[in-house]
């Protein structure tokens, strides 16, 4: 993971914080600083703090001052520039904290510009019940039986076949506006995805799940 960044977002703070020891690069928007201070985050150890830093007191500024990078652009959002200055820095792979919760435009917000990035970076999201992030064509992945799964169509995706899920989907059609592959399970050890077009967002729970618990 020493080739990964990590970049905390102003969402909702994370219920318990990553080893800042696996990354090579730690940054945080200046709204999520304050959640970072609260929760006693080595904040040493970040490389960057980017924003307008509007909400920012003196004292902030002249203990972390030459870690702040004034972003200004009112077109993107803090997020958007964040990742625009991991990706300036050589990083193509990124694990964000702090994407979801807190008012729900910003939550749908961050995943439009995930997928912006998303063939330039490899951006993974964490929150306290899954993780997510964009597929490419052919995905599996191994380990994650008895997980919850949703295939979310980003708006559609065509042809679409998975394998190790409890309801499989086979040459089958989603859109956003018809049918959405959301709340399935895997019952296998290892599950694959493949999808001739479109886009898919998959969310895969962090804990197991006991049937049938499945709503």
């Amino acid at each position: 993971m020493k080739d990964k960044a990590l970049l905390f977002i102003n969402g909702d703070a994370p219920k318990s914080l990553p080893n800042p020891d696996h990354y090579a690069l730690i940054a945080c928007t200046d709204g999520a600083f304050h959640y970072l201070k609260r929760m006693e985050f080595h904040l040493d150890k970040l490389d960057f703090i980017s924003g307008d830093f509007d909400s920012h007191s003196g004292s902030d500024e002249d203990m972390y001052q030459e870690k702040f990078i004034l972003t200004l652009d009112q077109e993107k959002t803090d997020f958007h520039k964040a990742l625009e200055i991991i990706l300036e820095r050589g990083f193509s792979e990124v694990d964000v904290f702090g994407g979801s919760g807190g008012e729900q435009d910003h939550f749908l917000g961050n995943l439009t510009v995930a997928y912006t990035f998303k063939n330039r970076m490899k951006i993974k999201f964490y929150d306290e019940f899954s993780e997510y992030y964009f597929i490419p064509n052919y995905f599996k992945l191994k380990g994650a039986k008895n997980r919850m799964i949703s295939i979310y169509p980003f708006p559609s995706v065509n042809n679409i076949t998975t394998k190790g899920l409890n309801w499989p989907l086979t040459n089958e059609s989603l859109s956003i506006t018809s049918r959405i592959g959301t709340r399935n399970f895997t019952i296998d050890d290892e599950f694959s995805v493949e999808y001739e077009s479109g886009d898919v967002l998959l969310f895969v729970g962090i804990k197991e799940i006991e049937y049938p618990a499945i709503y």
